[in-house]
Formats: C-alpha cells, structure tokens, sequence
C-alpha cells in the first residue's frame, strides 16, 4: 500500500508540472519535484506505457547531451462533470488538462426528488460519453492498451449542501424537501455504472480556479451566488472541507440579528439579507460586507466572485466587493487580496467536479484528516 501511494504520488508530481508546461524533460521534472532522475525515469515510462504523456522531440543545449523531450496528452484521459442547482442539471466534458470541451443544461422539475434527478444525469451522461467516444473504465484495454482510446475516468457531482463529501451524502439540502440523508454518490454510481465523487458545489468551483491559476492560487474563496449563497475554501494550498466535510456555507452567517427569516431556520443571514436588497447595487454591497468578514476571519490574498445571479452583474458585484475590500479592510495597503470574476461563466462548477475526478486518480493526495464519530440519539 505504502509503495502504491508513493507511485501514485511521484506520477501526481509529474503530471501536474506538465499540465502547467507545453513540454517537460527529465532534468526539469527532477529539478522542480525533488525525485531523484532514477525515480523519474521510472514515471515517465510508466506514464509512456499508459499514453498519459507523449514524446515531443529532443532538446539540443550549446553543451551538454540532448535531453528527450514530453508533453501531456490531454485527450488521454476524460471526465465528466455535473452542477445540481436547484433549476437545473448542467454537464460538462473535460481532459486530462482540465479543458472544458463541451457543455450541457437541462432545466429540473421544481423541487426535483433524487430519481428525477437520476433519470435526467444518466441520459445527458450517456449522451455526451456517445457523442465524445468516450471509453468506459471497464472498455478500455489493461494497463493503457490503446493510447488513441478517449478513457472516461469517472463523473463529479458539485451538489447543493449540507452534504457529506467523505460518503457522498446530501444531507437536507436547501430548499429541496426530497434530499434528506440522501446517498447520492452510491445511487448515481448504480445508475452511470461508472466511479462517481460528489462534493459541495462551492468546493467543485474552487477546485477549478485552483487548477486554472497554479501555485499562486493559495489561500483563496470561490464566492458563489446562484439561487443561494456560499464559499469554497482553499486553503494553504488544498480544498478545505472541515471536520465533518460541510464547510462553505458562508451565506448562512448571522449579519443582522433581527434581520429577515433564512431557510436554514435563523435570521438575519448574509444570504436572506442578499436577497432581500433592493436593486443589484445594493446586493452587491451586502455581499461585500460579507466577504469582509471573510477576509478578517481567514486573511485570504484571492476572492473569485461566481455565480449564474452574480454573472448577470459581474462587472458590478467586483467592483462593489473592491470597494468593501478597499474601505473596510484596515491596512489594505498590506492586507491586499486580488478580486476577480471567474473565467469560467457558468460552467465552473461542473468543470471543477470533473477536475476532482481526475484529481483522485492523477492529482497530488489532498491530506486526510480523522473524521468525528457520529452523536448517539
């Protein structure tokens, strides 16, 4: 087991500094991830051998012996990821490089019940693997086998919360009266007969931003607003989901203590207080106000701002959060946080529950952290 992590770990190492790199050589890849050049040239075949990475030539220096030259080959592995907002289903296919290739939105029945949803998830998905030709787990050939072969790694759910990411289980989900200690992973993987990950939607979106953006990308918030409110959190470098895998629900923190009621059961939220501004002006302030109280709390250096509803008036809603940062913050000067729309429109969540797909099998292991036993009733 111990060697199996390390190889695992060593390949994780390889394939993220080529993501990032049109090309990448021996000498380099020892250089940047500290494996000795035996360890290295033992990844490289390995990841030949799978059709992961793919000669690209030779580099000739002025002295020295010609170094052989790789590339990543995105189109080796696939993913599919889906958004579950409470209006509607929408799909994405992504590559190894976390390109989004294509996407899909179907609209949901109002309030949808977790076979509704089952049923819409297993046609878009059974529609894009036919018209991407991609190569189910249990299709493909052994140990890489055809390297021309479009190999489906599994499907990513980003799914309103609460929610247990660790077994894949929705718990009572905002608004949906249906989703109360629901398996969602186990159930989908039954219907898809395919590897399925859930995680919260705010996590899935902030998992993308990290992939896109590299090791600058550290302590950062994926603020999203779209038919409700929350944040994903990476921190020090890593998703961060909290003891019981439920961090994020940012929009259910108290800002006003007689404020108007929330569909979590308090009052005075940041999300039911969002929602009940006047005009997108002055919603735009309240979340401002929010992301403060954010920026005091974690001292980020990135905030994303995402979101169907917030796109509508992005331009807006950055530039009130600016103002919020800029004002509200002592010592701006020196507390600095870069504030920016996302890059991906609507599709950031679903691309980034495609990425953690990927990520489990050829991304660096995130740290596992011991989960609290379950309150007897």
């Amino acid at each position: 087991m111990h060697l199996d992590f390390l190889r695992d770990y060593h390949e994780a190492l390889v394939i993220a500094l080529a993501r990032t790199q049109p090309t990448i050589e021996r000498g380099t890849v020892a250089e940047v991830t500290g494996l000795t050049p035996q360890a290295v040239s033992k990844v490289l075949a390995r990841l030949l051998e799978e059709g992961v990475i793919a000669p690209a030539g030779v580099r000739r220096p002025a002295l020295g012996k010609p170094a052989a030259v790789y590339r990543l080959v995105p189109e080796a592995r696939w993913a599919i990821g889906a958004h579950v907002s409470r209006r509607a289903l929408r799909l994405v296919v992504t590559d190894l490089g976390g390109a989004v290739r294509a996407s899909t939105e179907t609209p949901l029945p109002s309030d949808f019940t977790p076979d509704e949803l089952l049923t819409c998830l297993s046609a878009g998905v059974t529609t894009l693997i036919e018209e991407h030709q991609l190569v189910r787990p249990e299709d493909a050939a052994p140990g890489g086998g055809d390297q021309l072969a479009r190999r489906l790694v599994g499907v990513g759910i980003g799914m309103i919360g609460p929610l247990d990411q660790g077994t894949g289980t929705v718990r009572d989900a905002h608004r949906l009266r249906h989703w109360h200690d629901i398996p969602l992973a186990t159930l989908a993987g039954h219907h898809l007969s395919l590897p399925v990950l859930v995680d919260k939607d705010v996590t899935a979106a902030v998992t993308a931003e990290a992939w896109r953006r590299g090791n600058g990308f550290h302590d950062a918030a994926v603020i999203m607003v779209e038919s409700g409110l929350g944040a994903g959190l990476w921190l020090d470098g890593t998703a961060y989901r909290g003891a019981h895998t439920n961090a994020g629900e940012f929009g259910h923190t108290v800002i006003q203590l007689d404020g108007p009621p929330c569909v979590c059961g308090r009052r005075g939220c940041l999300e039911a207080v969002h929602e009940q501004a006047t005009d997108p002006a002055a919603a735009a302030a309240v979340l401002g106000a929010g992301v403060v109280n954010l920026l005091q709390t974690l001292d980020l250096g990135h905030v994303v701002l995402a979101g169907a509803d917030l796109l509508q008036h992005g331009d807006l809603y950055r530039r009130a959060v600016e103002v919020a940062v800029r004002t509200q913050v002592k010592r701006a000067d020196w507390l600095s946080v870069e504030v920016s729309l996302t890059s991906l429109g609507t599709d950031a969540i679903a691309a980034g529950a495609a990425m953690q797909v990927l990520n489990a099998r050829y991304g660096v292991p995130e740290p596992t952290r011991p989960r609290p036993a379950p309150q007897r009733r």
